[in-house]
């Protein structure tokens, strides 16, 4: 097969991912439309690793596709342009010359989040020609890519602490000609050498924002992070603006879950609960829904150390160190606890809270300038609810990119 139908081929794929996501509501900004028209995402997924094993497997098989091998291209090619995470990096190994097919072990340490979410992060940021962008924890570089496309020659950094995957980015977009750069650090430091930005994206999950990302953002800017909260199963998501007076604003919102990461220790109990469900009794709290997202947020501060697991029949949710569970329904009325800890009583309690403070779904965040205390309130009334962001982790952290 020629290179001209090679490239024939990818571009009508990447208009078909354009013309999906832009039916689907989600793509809006024209500017990131003509950029992900642009560029080519099989320069920059080069590979991906399939998952075979089931939920909970250990070690757990995948399969390597390797883009350059015909026998794989068609479903590479399908897979990067569809709306699914790739899967790039096991543990942190080095990129440049992986084996195709089969492989066992291993736990994922890079990937490239799923499209929709890279087309929401980037309209949120609201990326125009000629301002300075800054990626923390870019992976393989492809929202890097696609800002660099938007802001011009020389104006987009990443900066990523994996030293084989920096390489890997920079070689590839290299290959794109984006005249972006990726320099290989600590994400938490941001960039410091690169002064001020006008628009800051954090691949990694934080527990509050690093001081360094208050002061490299520029006035007028946009800073968007994921906060990784005290319950894994429920994220918040971060917007900071500096207002050309220099005033800080920020405002977080509870996020769609992050599936599958190893963390989702509810796996580890599913046979016990199947065993022994719990102690059936009447609920006056219908199982809230999965998109009442605020409400799932404050759970996440205000009943920490709850998992979900998000592939059980009804919803099941695990309080892994208190060897406790409650199992709701399924739409009868009931729900069955297990344990010291009463899960639901807990939920049902916060649920009267949440309502009796207007259902929040957004809830504002007073940073400062990053050093002092962070808080977060729905309000200033009597029965609004609020939390302190705990502080920044001293080891090593899980990149959610």
């Amino acid at each position: 097969m020629s290179l001209d139908v090679h490239a024939d081929a990818t571009s009508n794929l990447r208009a078909a991912m354009v013309d999906r996501l832009t039916s689907a509501g989600v793509l809006t900004d024209p500017h990131l439309r003509d950029a992900l028209l642009h560029v080519r995402r099989e320069v920059l997924l080069p590979h991906a690793y399939v998952r075979v094993s089931g939920p909970g497997a250990d070690p757990i098989d995948w399969i390597l596709l390797d883009g350059s091998h015909a026998g794989d291209r068609q479903k590479w090619l399908d897979l990067i342009h569809s709306d699914e995470s790739i899967l790039l990096q096991r543990d942190g190994e080095p990129l440049d010359a992986l084996a195709r097919g089969p492989v066992t072990g291993g736990h994922m340490t890079s990937m490239s989040t799923y499209t929709p979410a890279t087309v929401e992060a980037l309209q949120a940021l609201q990326i125009r020609p000629g301002q300075r962008y800054l990626e923390l924890g870019p992976g393989p570089g492809v929202s890097l890519a696609l800002a660099a496309t938007i802001t011009g020659p020389g104006l987009a950094t990443g900066v990523e602490r994996d030293g084989h995957m920096a390489a890997f980015a920079q070689r590839n977009l290299d290959r794109l000609d984006l005249e972006a750069t990726v320099v290989e650090g600590d994400a938490l430091a941001g960039h410091p050498e690169g002064g001020q930005f006008d628009q800051i994206h954090s691949g990694i999950g934080v527990p509050r924002v690093p001081p360094a990302w208050v002061k490299q953002l520029a006035p007028d800017g946009r800073l968007l992070t994921t906060l990784a909260t005290r319950t894994p199963s429920w994220p918040g998501q971060l917007l900071v603006t500096r207002t050309g007076t220099r005033r800080i604003e920020a405002v977080l919102r509870g996020y769609r879950p992050m599936l599958g990461y190893q963390w989702l220790s509810a796996l580890d109990h599913r046979a016990r609960i199947s065993a022994d469900p719990g102690t059936a009794r009447p609920s006056r709290l219908a199982p809230p829904p999965d998109d009442a997202y605020g409400f799932w947020l404050a759970a996440a501060y205000l009943a920490p150390g709850l998992v979900r697991d998000f592939q059980a029949e009804t919803m099941t949710i695990v309080a892994p160190e208190d060897e406790s569970w409650a199992v709701a329904g399924p739409g009868d009325g009931t729900v069955r606890v297990h344990g010291q800890r009463d899960v639901w009583a807990e939920l049902g309690d916060l649920h009267g809270r949440w309502e009796q403070a207007g259902r929040p779904e957004t809830y504002r965040v007073e940073l400062g300038d990053g050093t002092g205390e962070q808080r977060v309130t729905s309000g200033a009334g009597p029965r609004d609810l609020g939390w302190v962001l705990p502080p920044l982790p001293t080891v090593s952290r899980p990149e959610l990119r």
